[in-house]
């Protein structure tokens, strides 16, 4: 079956996406679409500012898919066998950049990824430094976490909107987590 992937550029581009990926996903991996996203960027004439934030929230994302998607696939040729998936999509609206990614986590975290956004889009930036300070000196409170817990903090740090996110159950051990946010910026003048 032939796709008529001009249906779907033209779609991406009505909604302004300029980077799409969705399959697997491994650090070497993820270099070349950061390279791109950089790429992406630079043209876009952007303050430093802002392409640091959009650059640093996608590296956040697109890791946190990497250590915590509960979908693997195995591929024997590179040095591990199993390897996380996901979806990730970048684009703007306007002056405002949206980071939008999408994987498989366990049923067992989706409460706790909904308490820590829900409570993260509570706190202004001055109390979202604050908090993330407290945690880097205290456990990590998740045990199904691989990592330090500072993911989310540090993107809520940096992006200008409430973090949206959806938890759809797939079956008991799984749910689909995506994350949407948003950073405006000031294009160069």
């Amino acid at each position: 079956m032939v796709l008529n992937m001009r249906e779907y550029t033209d779609r991406f581009k009505d909604l302004n996406i300029s980077i799409y990926y969705n399959g697997p996903l491994w650090d070497d991996g993820i270099k070349g679409i950061a390279e791109m996203v950089k790429t992406s960027l630079a043209s876009d004439d952007l303050s430093s500012g802002a392409s640091k934030a959009i650059f640093s929230v996608f590296v956040e994302q697109t890791t946190n898919m990497i250590m915590h998607s509960a979908e693997k696939e195995l591929y024997t040729q590179l040095d591990t066998e199993e390897v996380s998936t996901g979806m990730l999509a970048l684009g703007h609206k306007g002056n405002t950049y949206f980071i939008q990614t999408g994987n498989a986590i366990k049923s067992s975290s989706a409460e706790y990824v909904k308490q820590k956004i829900d409570h993260l889009n509570t706190l202004d930036k001055k109390e979202l430094r604050q908090y993330q300070k407290e945690k880097m000196r205290s456990e990590n409170d998740n045990p199904d976490s691989k990592g330090a817990g500072l993911g989310l903090i540090e993107i809520a740090r940096r992006v200008t909107a409430p973090i949206e996110y959806t938890l759809e159950p797939i079956d008991e051990n799984m749910t689909y987590f995506t994350l949407y946010v948003e950073i405006a910026q000031e294009v160069k003048e």
